[in-house]
């Protein structure tokens, strides 16, 4: 129907218009008569982005992110269970909702992880879905290690450029130690996504100053918190002084902002810990990790304050490591130079000297803006986030992990994008040329080094790195009047320069398995040790059974504290080649078969870590033989747990090889009080328990006196003994007498 127009006309001057019979036009065609819209145009624009960007920015976005699914996934079941200790929670998870809710290590809900369950959940959920398998359990961590490629060049995209978002989110993929974790199933991926969506959050609301991106940053934060407790509060400071000072609002309102978001942190971290403290502790698992089982305890205690001064209670070792620049804990040194020396160095640094460099760059680029200039206050937020992680992990004297690293991987990621993308902008200023000059001969010159401390991994490439980035870094002096081709040319050869050796690195990790409590990126060597504090037993030798794990994980051991061997003078079951059971560990039967678990002390041709085997009983899990598991698998479903052992990593073993739960005494230490002796005593009595496993994690690590040496002790003295293979059971429905 045509639409015609009265000569009449609104006082903005536009015309009135009219129907053909000088009335209102018809309303328009009933919505089943309306063509429908088209589908291509959505998915085109999935496709093409944003009008504004040249056409190839997000097909290159799309092609990073597949390339980054597609490496973390390669060779991914190679690692079996990975960490059988999360693995174990994961599965009792799966099987009981109340494991699930308090991240327990078994359905029988004796005792819980040493961490909050949040990093439990996604992988509980997957096998829920899909099954207990490698996949299942790990293929979670992989869409987070994506997740967080995602918002790290979402982030950087926003302020700077495209090119800048896709080197940092190249950057972030192809670092070693986030190859590692993204693959594996500790808690660190789950708290590197929050962390870095806090940051994106952040750097939303410094454009604005609109108050629910900081609410909702703050409670990614709080939900971080759920998933490694005080660790992501590492860049509260950081991202809270940056707020007060840059945000485009009035001082008034940037402080209620703050405190609203404090406020998010609180309810979105608390909401659990209040349920957790308020539940009867009669009818809940006890806190793993904690003496007096209070989460509190343990989020303050040997997950916080003892982390920074060695005062760990419960620790391996039993804490004590004092602070001090250069000191020399039993967790390694500490200093300023921590995240570069050979213990760290492979894992994390490759570009971060890079990244100091193009971070101070950045903020003498932008020393004149005003004070609420978006790019600035983007290098505060990750800048600063950078700078707060690694000086706490430099100093921290308690426990600490080479892997813990990946927390600065965004980061460090985020800096170098945003720094590479400002100075090229302004390479026609000397300064800025030189800057960018100087951060591509530092990565490529420290790329040497690192390569240089492997000799035998890839000998050739040290040379070619080192040559290609002096001869990019003198392209780039003169970039300013070189033409855009050649220019172009040395920055991309630059680039290669300083990511040819962390990719070898990283390649070389995800063709390996790694299986255990302390993993390692990189080849064999790339970090000395494989034990407690990122390469040292207590005492500074090699745990029990550390030799060449690299194969089979055969070794001698030695070195534990007190002169060799586990703590109390015994050697670790497991240790070496050999565990409590007597055969060779393998790493490739993630549903018990070949005799067993995935995740046990090394996998076929994985690792720990570089160069042991670790800790058999403690750090890593024990081998199920056939004959273990029919024996335990025997009327399992007539009993809450089908048996009992000491440890977590034990206890896990064999949960995993069975499928049903196993009671671990003591927690991942042996030294929780838990269950105490009367408390054993009853459950036994009651016939809840049918198996103790003998061995375990020595006795329990807190010497004779402990709660697992006392139940041991009874144990021995009063059951059937029960010997299958070279393993020891004891029969809690056969007394002796």
């Amino acid at each position: 129907m045509t639409t015609h127009y009265d000569p009449t006309t609104h006082a903005d001057g536009t015309p009135t218009p009219v129907g053909e019979d000088g009335g209102p036009p018809s309303a328009a065609p009933p919505a089943h008569r309306q063509p429908r819209p088209s589908r291509r145009p959505r998915l085109a624009r999935v496709w093409r982005g944003r009008p504004e960007d040249p056409r190839w920015v997000r097909p290159a976005f799309l092609g990073l992110l597949l390339a980054t699914a597609l490496l973390y996934l390669y060779n991914l079941s190679a690692s079996g269970y990975a960490n059988s200790f999360y693995s174990a929670a994961v599965q009792a998870g799966s099987q009981s909702w109340k494991a699930f809710f308090f991240g327990s290590l078994d359905a029988g809900n004796a005792i819980t992880v040493d961490k909050p369950p949040a990093a439990l959940w996604p992988m509980a959920l997957a096998v829920r879905i899909f099954g207990l398998s490698s996949w299942s359990i790990l293929v979670p961590e992989v869409l987070m290690g994506v997740g967080t490629v995602a918002v790290v060049y979402a982030a950087v995209r926003r302020r700077f450029s495209p090119a800048a978002g896709l080197i940092a989110g190249a950057v972030l993929a192809l670092t070693p130690v986030a190859a590692l974790m993204f693959r594996f199933n500790n808690p660190d991926a789950l708290l590197a996504l929050l962390m870095s969506v806090a940051c994106y959050l952040v750097v939303r609301a410094l454009e604005d100053g609109r108050s629910k991106w900081l609410v909702w940053a703050g409670a990614a934060i709080g939900f971080a918190f759920l998933a490694k407790t005080l660790q992501a509060f590492l860049i509260l400071p950081a991202l809270a002084l940056v707020y007060g000072v840059c945000a485009p609002v009035r001082l008034r309102k940037r402080l209620g902002q703050l405190a609203l978001a404090t406020a998010a942190v609180v309810v979105s971290g608390g909401w659990w810990v209040a349920v957790v403290e308020l539940w009867p502790a009669s009818s809940r698992p006890y806190i793993g990790g904690s003496q007096n089982n209070s989460f509190l305890e343990l989020t303050f205690g040997y997950n916080g304050l003892g982390r920074l001064n060695g005062e760990e209670t419960g620790s391996v070792g039993g804490g004590g490591g004092g602070m001090g620049g250069g000191g020399g804990g039993q967790w390694g040194e500490t200093g300023w130079d921590r995240m570069f020396n050979s213990e760290i160095g492979g894992q994390i640094s490759w570009l971060l000297p890079a990244a100091l460099i193009l971070l101070v760059a950045g903020l003498v680029a932008t020393r004149r803006a005003a004070r609420t200039d978006g790019a600035r206050a983007s290098f505060l937020v990750w800048g600063g986030s950078l700078l707060m992680t690694a000086a706490v992990f430099s100093y921290m004297a308690g426990i600490f992990h080479q892997y813990y690293t990946v927390a600065l991987a965004p980061y460090l990621a985020a800096v170098t994008g945003m720094g590479a993308a400002t100075l090229w902008e302004r390479r026609e200023r000397p300064w800025a040329s030189i800057a960018l000059a100087a951060a591509v001969t530092a990565s490529a010159a420290w790329g040497y080094v690192l390569l240089n401390r492997t000799p035998d991994y890839l000998p050739w490439l040290k040379v070619p790195v080192l040559v290609g980035g002096l001869v990019a870094a003198l392209g780039l002096v003169f970039a300013g009047r070189l033409g855009r081709r050649t220019a172009l040319a040395a920055a991309g050869l630059g680039l290669v320069a300083a990511l040819a050796a962390p990719t070898a690195y990283t390649l070389s990790t995800v063709r390996e398995g790694h299986s255990g409590s302390i993993v390692t990126a990189g080849p064999a060597g790339a970090s000395m040790g494989g034990g407690p504090g990122g390469g040292r037993f207590p005492g500074g030798g090699n745990p029990p059974g550390q030799g060449q794990s690299q194969g089979q994980g055969q070794g001698q051991g030695q070195g534990g504290p007190g002169g060799g061997g586990f703590p109390g003078g015994g050697t670790a079951p497991g240790a070496g080649g050999t565990n409590q059971n007597g055969q060779t560990p393998n790493g490739q039967a993630p549903n018990g078969q070949n005799g067993g678990p995935a995740g046990g002390p090394t996998g076929e041709g994985g690792r720990t870590g570089a160069g042991g085997g670790g800790m058999g009983g403690l750090l890593n899990g024990a081998e199920v033989g056939s004959e273990a598991k029919k024996l335990l698998e025997t009327d399992a479903d007539a009993y809450t747990w089908a048996a009992a052992a000491i440890g977590s990593q034990n206890a896990a073993s064999y949960q995993l090889g069975t499928g049903a739960p196993v009671m671990a005494i003591g927690g991942f230490n042996g030294t929780d009080p838990s269950p105490t002796l009367a408390q054993f005593k009853k459950y036994v009595a009651d016939g809840r328990i049918h198996y103790f496993i003998g061995g375990g994690a020595g006795g329990g690590m807190g010497g004779d006196s402990g709660s697992a040496s006392q139940i041991t002790s009874w144990v021995e003295d009063n059951f059937k003994e029960v010997t299958v293979g070279s393993a020891t059971f004891y029969d809690l429905t056969s007394p002796t007498a």
